[in-house]
């Protein structure tokens, strides 16, 4: 598999990475129902096999269980990927969540997650939000101290918008920003990707495939069926008007993946590595069987099928 150079960094990464949100089961506000553990292990595992060379997860992911069964998997391998994980996002004993940007607790968490990780250092350490908003740079300065020490090896940001990426920048490079990107919510191709792309920042884009609604698997009746502690199930891209919307531009993809042997959801990550300044994709999988059915880095769309798909989005306003 290609591999592209993330930004200043030397880490050379291949277009898609395991994506270990969902990993991180439910019983959290965030959360993706109950996961099992095994089935993510083995996942994670057939990926590195098949030449995926990053993790992307974050200590708030399952309040630090992701973390926990991504070192698990970690045991054992011939050769350890990349692993990405993020702070910012606190939580209490009762499982509420807040956001810290405090040196301290920048610092706290950093520990932490190496500790559930079994590592003795993070390859890439990112912000996962800009809040408090003004703590940003007391934030980005405990992560340049935590790189000196050699805790971590780059630092990132991620949901950072441009003003908050110029606000920081003079403190220390940022190495990568990764903000959400997919067919249905290209917002970040105005300014956001521009802004990376003309200053040398690596992009790593999450929900490529908006949480699952565009694998082609994804119904109506499969959301009324979702268990109340899936996100998803109370999240505006999956209740009408917009899911009519979404599930037909669904279907859109899979005719268009039928003529190139892909599925929908190749096809809508290949859309996203098609822009230029997207180094590369996160894709969340809980399986060897969900990962079996990815294989976008070596589809490139061409631009009659991207063409269609931006009719197809400018004639369905949702």
């Amino acid at each position: 598999m290609d591999k592209r150079k993330l930004g200043e960094s030397d880490l050379m990464i291949t277009p898609l990475g395991v994506g270990a949100w969902a990993i991180g089961g439910g019983g959290w506000a965030y959360g993706w129902g109950p996961q099992d553990d095994q089935q993510s292990i083995l996942a994670i595992r057939t990926a590195v096999e098949a030449g995926w060379n990053w993790i992307d997860t974050a200590a708030i992911y399952g309040l630090g269980h992701s973390e926990e069964v991504v070192g698990r998997a970690l045991e054992g391998l011939a050769h350890r990927p990349y692993v990405f994980t993020k702070c910012a996002m606190v939580w209490d004993s009762a499982g509420k969540i807040g956001n810290r940007l405090k040196r301290e607790s920048v610092r706290q968490e950093c520990e932490a997650s190496l500790r559930r990780l079994k590592l003795d250092v993070i390859d890439l350490y990112q912000i996962h939000w800009p809040n408090p908003a003004e703590d940003i740079e007391e934030g980005w300065e405990a992560m340049a101290r935590l790189r000196d020490e050699g805790k971590i090896r780059w630092a990132g940001v991620c949901n950072f918008n441009v003003a908050q990426l110029e606000r920081i920048g003079p403190l220390g490079p940022v190495t990568s920003l990764q903000p959400p990107y997919s067919i249905i919510s290209p917002e970040v191709e105005k300014e956001l990707l521009p802004h990376c792309q003309s200053h040398r920042i690596g992009v790593i884009v999450y929900s490529p495939m908006k949480s699952g609604l565009l694998t082609g698997k994804m119904s109506a009746e499969r959301v009324r069926a979702m268990p109340e502690d899936d996100f998803r199930k109370h999240a505006v891209q999956f209740q009408e008007p917009k899911l009519g919307r979404n599930l037909a531009l669904a279907e859109l993809l899979r005719e268009i993946g039928a003529r190139h042997s892909r599925n929908p959801g190749e096809v809508a990550i290949a859309w996203c590595l098609r822009n230029p300044a997207v180094t590369g994709a996160i894709v969340g999988v809980r399986s060897a069987d969900q990962l079996r059915g990815v294989a976008a880095a070596d589809f490139k769309l061409p631009d009659e099928d991207a063409q269609r798909i931006a009719g197809f989005m400018a004639s369905h306003p949702a």
